[in-house]
């Protein structure tokens, strides 16, 4: 049975549009022109949705340049949804898309990473069989639009993998009535011990009075039941919890050691009558830093994260299925990390559901260009909003990452204006979400920031330990040493306040096959050699009382970077609990 592909808000009734789609390449470009969201005769191939053209499990395995894509699928609307409004919604479309239902245009969406919807009710025809088409356009040599890793040469080259064009998330109907909940926002405030609850309607009528019944209740047992008059289209509420009830924040409070999570019930009602009922859920928890530790609930709080790339050989940037989304948690965890940092992607709900539900904290990244231009600030910034606006109420995320190395930035150094854009990007996260930290340009060259990431390939043990053995050292590589030949500091910027961490670190490769080009960032012969070099990195970093945590690179082998714990097709290339007995172990004393 397919898995609600929204897991903050979902109703029973939903209808997955999932599975064989007639598809068409347009690289002429003459569709629009010729009319093909009227015609049927030109869908001569057919795909698996909601796997990219590219991928093997789409059935095609295309990697050629196709920079434009269409989609056609019929459906039928059952009796039961005739008399509701009927939503169409698609998880995420690279890069630009156009949407038709029986030849009317419904939708259009730029940004290949976040959802969109629409309303298609007035285009249906009562009792016949409904058309939907789809045009994608992924130009893959605009190196102006946010494309992560994905690459713009037509086979991938160094650390860049294949493109992901048209569909690679959910298409899906959901059936609702005429006022319905759109949005829920959901903050939790722990030192205060609230939780504030932003609720977005679509209002049918203004004039009926309605109110909202919101139920929660955690490990079984009802922590509220409250009912709030809704006045107009947003309600703001703060929810008091009662820690006399549990006093013990293990069985209260979000952690990865105790993923508590609260389900939510809400309820919109007119007088006395369902008009609408949805379920969510949140955790609470606190994120913040003492100046120089990452604070979780209030504590010091040591990240071991791994870079998770989210990339697999057979469906490419889409994930097989559910279970594949929640077998990489489990991974990460038996491997003995806390968190993951993922990396040039926004990675699909459903992931960011397991790191909720079986505890695994996560930095949130988006895709970046790689020009920097007005067209490329425009694209990135509208597109970051939309995912600060998906992804904003699940507990696992504490940290949000922007800009990564410079990327779409090239010149940060010497051009105002993109210090200027890097620190807009902060300083813009910051205002709609000041609950989080938020880097501000990831890996080096750091004019601001909550956090200071530093990406260091040092092979040795004893180089890490030079630079970062001590806060004095520390002081010294951040004005002087520039791993991967990048200054860690802008001229005129020094190292204030927070937490100091290795984001990118390591990158063993286990003896790259001769005819791979991208042989790592050091190579071991054997096993034995991966596992003693791999202690040596981490107990060099957990060695420095300087840094705050550290992020491995990288989780799995992805494409021809196979420098990861995991092969590609996530089998383990060590003895998992020899890992997590390194990535675990205990920081010593200074």
């Amino acid at each position: 049975m397919a898995v609600h592909p929204r897991p903050q808000l979902t109703r029973p009734r939903w209808i997955d549009l999932g599975g064989v789609w007639g598809f068409a390449y347009d690289d002429a470009g003459r569709g629009l022109d010729e009319g093909w969201q009227q015609r049927a005769d030109v869908f001569t191939h057919t795909i698996q949705v909601p796997f990219p053209p590219e991928s093997p499990l789409s059935g095609l395995g295309d990697t050629a340049y196709h920079p434009i894509v269409w989609y056609r699928r019929t459906f039928r609307v059952a009796d039961e949804d005739a008399r509701r409004r009927l939503l169409l919604h698609c998880g995420a479309v690279d890069y630009r898309a156009h949407v038709w239902v029986n030849g009317q245009l419904v939708a259009t969406h730029e940004g290949g990473q976040t959802p969109f919807s629409a309303d298609i009710t007035t285009a249906l025809c009562p009792g016949e069989e409904q058309v939907v088409v789809m045009r994608a356009e992924d130009e893959p040599l605009d190196l102006a639009q946010p494309r992560g890793k994905q690459d713009w040469h037509e086979e991938p080259h160094a650390i860049w993998y294949q493109r992901t064009t048209g569909i690679w998330q959910p298409v899906w109907l959901e059936p609702v009535g005429l006022t319905h909940i759109t949005h829920i926002r959901w903050t939790p405030d722990v030192e205060r011990g609230f939780l504030n609850l932003c609720v977005r309607l679509q209002r049918h009528d203004g004039t009926v009075p309605l109110r909202m019944r919101v139920q929660l209740s955690m490990h079984g047992e009802t922590i509220a039941d409250d009912t709030y008059m809704v006045m107009g289209t947003e309600v703001e509420r703060h929810i008091a919890f009662d820690r006399a009830r549990m006093m013990d924040e293990d069985e209260l409070l979000w952690s990865p050691e105790h993923p508590n999570l609260i389900d939510a019930a809400l309820t919109i009602l007119a007088r006395d009558e369902v008009i609408d009922e949805v379920q969510s859920y949140c955790g609470l928890r606190s994120v913040g830093t003492d100046g120089k530790n990452f604070l979780l609930n209030g504590r010091t709080y040591y990240l071991r994260f791994a870079l998770e790339q989210g990339y697999w050989p057979q469906s490419h940037l889409a994930a097989p299925g559910d279970e594949a989304l929640r077998r990489e948690v489990e991974l990460a965890k038996e491997l003995g990390f806390n968190g993951v940092r993922i990396h040039q992607k926004v990675e699909y709900p459903r992931f960011l559901y397991w790191c909720d539900r079986l505890g695994l904290l996560v930095w949130g990244e988006m895709a970046n260009a790689y020009v920097f231009s007005p067209i490329a600030i425009e694209r990135l910034t509208r597109e970051w909003l939309e995912v600060l606006a998906r992804d904003y109420s699940h507990p696992c995320i504490v940290a949000w990452v922007p800009i990564n190395e410079s990327w779409g930035v090239p010149n940060l150094a010497g051009d105002p204006a993109q210090r200027h854009y890097v620190q807009a990007l902060y300083h813009l996260t910051k205002a709609l979400d000041p609950t989080r930290l938020t880097a501000g340009n990831e890996g080096f060259e750091h004019s601001t920031g909550d956090i200071y990431g530093i990406h260091d390939y040092s092979f040795e043990g004893s180089t890490l330990r030079e630079r970062y053995g001590s806060r004095e050292a520390v002081q010294r590589t951040l004005q002087e040493v520039r791993p991967g030949d990048r200054a860690l500091m802008l001229p005129g910027y020094e190292y204030a306040k927070g937490p100091l961490m290795l984001t990118e670190v390591g990158g063993i490769s286990l003896r790259p096959a001769s005819d791979v080009f991208w042989q790592g960032y050091g190579t071991v012969a054997d096993r034995d050699a991966f596992l003693s070099k791999y202690r040596e990195l981490i107990d060099a970093i957990l060695n420095s009382p300087a840094i705050a945590g550290f992020c491995y690179t990288q989780l799995t082998d992805t494409g021809q970077e196979t420098n990861g714990l995991l092969t590609a097709e996530r089998e383990p290339k060590l003895d998992p609990a020899a890992i997590r007995e390194i990535t675990s172990s205990g920081r010593k004393k200074q």
